[in-house]
């Protein structure tokens, strides 16, 4: 992973812009479309085929939908179903399938094969949520039908945001993928915005990871302070690396002429959970809220119906994440804080001090990093209430020597992490952006945070993106 990072960076990156700015205006789509699926096959060659699939299915069901619309409604509408259902299929089949069997042979007498499949293909979640979005779009009349497939595929396959997000609906880019302009501009902020995510990343999000791996090992001796301190770092982790990544997506959007919607806005800055799902992952929010909760009837039906929907969108929310039963417990977790929220705690909070308010959403976040961690790689159930009960053992230990001398090490990135989390920092800059010495400021930071990263790179071997596994 760090020489693929590297690689990226210093080979594919430059090459690809390279290219991209030579080539002629009509011809960079098709040039796109090749650059991401050698992106894609890069990491895995053998799942290529399937993005393709997806590709032409999506592309065909669109051209069918918009061909029927309005003279047969009804073959509309099969093709939207056929749409729906190749892709979910793929989707439950390479990610769902060793979990349903596994769950279905704890049944007496049922002891089915569970197919030895290859890796999860990486992105899987993220670009059929794009296919599906595309067909849907056509359908409501919301997106104009695509013609070319070959514009339709550099959607689909976007390097950009492909494997890890964010969820880039069509009708978002619909108008910039046949007529997009690239700018300095453009191309200035994008390298900026590209640096900031690098740093979260590499700077931030690697550092946490190592500090909460390394008070894993440790355990039920780091004493109920370690244990709370090592999930915050890891809530750190999860955070910045994944809105390191989204940051990184839509920087280099922008330096190919793509305008991305934020995906993050410090959702640690939340008072109250339902603020905190208005920050966090966007995209995947809005995605599930207008092809689900809406769908269902949303808060069109009475309470009762609202709650049912909320549950099953959280449900799915879970879900969507992985395979394992750790997961759907997170959503329904999440799910049932919303409609308590919602129904029964919205009063009181809103009638607390902002501090009380803070403190209360971020300890029920932090508890649901805990659920959200330990999947059955990670030791499962046994894990989790294993983390838990360090967590509340307020009659033991504060605070192991290991988890401290950890705390001590890594305190000056856990202190820049709390500072970034917040919105400060953009804060500073919108104080000196429109200064003479901005440019130059802004020269400095990316030069800095490019060999800070590089170096990071280089000298060490941890580099997970959390989220390529979703």
């Amino acid at each position: 992973m760090v020489f693929s990072s590297l690689l990226f960076l210093f080979v594919y990156l430059p090459i690809v812009l390279l290219s991209y700015y030579i080539c002629p205006r009509k011809w960079r789509n098709l040039l796109l479309f090749a650059v991401n699926l050698i992106f894609y096959g890069w990491g895995e060659p053998i799942y290529v085929s399937l993005m393709i699939i997806s590709t032409i299915v999506d592309y065909t069901c669109g051209y069918f939908i918009d061909k029927n619309r309005d003279s047969n409604p009804k073959v509309a509408k099969r093709f939207l179903i056929a749409s729906m259902v190749i892709n979910l299929s793929m989707l439950g089949f390479f990610k769902y399938s060793g979990m349903v069997l596994k769950t279905l042979n704890l049944l007496p007498f049922i002891n089915i094969p569970i197919p030895n499949l290859p890796a999860l293909p990486i992105g899987i979640s993220f670009y059929t949520f794009q296919t599906m979005s595309y067909s849907i779009d056509v359908y409501r009349r919301e997106a104009p039908v695509q013609k070319n497939v070959i514009t339709f595929g550099t959607y689909v396959s976007l390097f950009p945001q492909l494997i890890a997000g964010p969820i880039v609906r069509y009708k978002d880019v619909a108008y910039q993928l046949d007529h997009r302009r690239e700018t300095l501009d453009d191309f200035t902020k994008g390298v900026c915005i590209f640096c900031v995510g690098l740093a979260k990343k590499v700077l931030i999000a690697n550092q946490m990871g190592a500090m909460w791996e390394a008070m894993r090992a440790t355990g039920q001796d780091n004493g109920w302070l370690g244990a709370w301190l090592g999930i915050i770092a890891y809530s750190f982790q999860i955070y910045f690396d994944f809105s390191g990544y989204s940051d990184m997506a839509c920087g280099l959007g922008n330096m190919l002429g793509f305008e991305f919607l934020k995906n993050f806005n410090y959702p640690y800055i939340s008072k109250s959970i339902t603020e905190f799902w208005r920050r966090w992952h966007i995209s995947l929010g809005t995605w599930f809220r207008e092809y689900v909760y809406i769908p269902l009837g949303g808060n069109r039906k009475g309470i009762a119906r609202q709650m049912i929907n909320l549950l099953i969108v959280w449900f799915l929310t879970g879900l969507w994440h992985g395979a394992s039963y750790n997961f759907i417990l997170w959503g329904l977790y999440f799910g049932l804080l919303l409609v308590l929220e919602k129904f029964i705690l919205k009063k009181w909070l809103d009638k607390a001090p902002a501090a009380v308010q803070h403190i209360y959403a971020l300890f029920f976040i932090i508890i649901g990093w805990v659920i959200f961690f330990f999947s059955d790689d990670m030791g499962g159930m046994t894990a989790l209430w294993a983390q838990l009960r360090s967590m509340f053992s307020f009659g033991g230990i504060v605070i192991g020597n290991n988890a401290l001398t950890l705390v001590m090490s890594y305190l000056p990135v856990l202190l820049i992490a709390c500072v970034a989390s917040t919105p400060l920092g953009v804060k500073l800059y919108e104080k000196v952006k429109e200064s003479a010495a901005a440019p130059a400021l802004q020269t400095v930071y990316c030069g800095i945070v490019l060999l800070l990263s590089t170096a990071f790179l280089v000298a060490g071997s941890y580099n997970p993106f959390i989220y390529f596994r979703f």
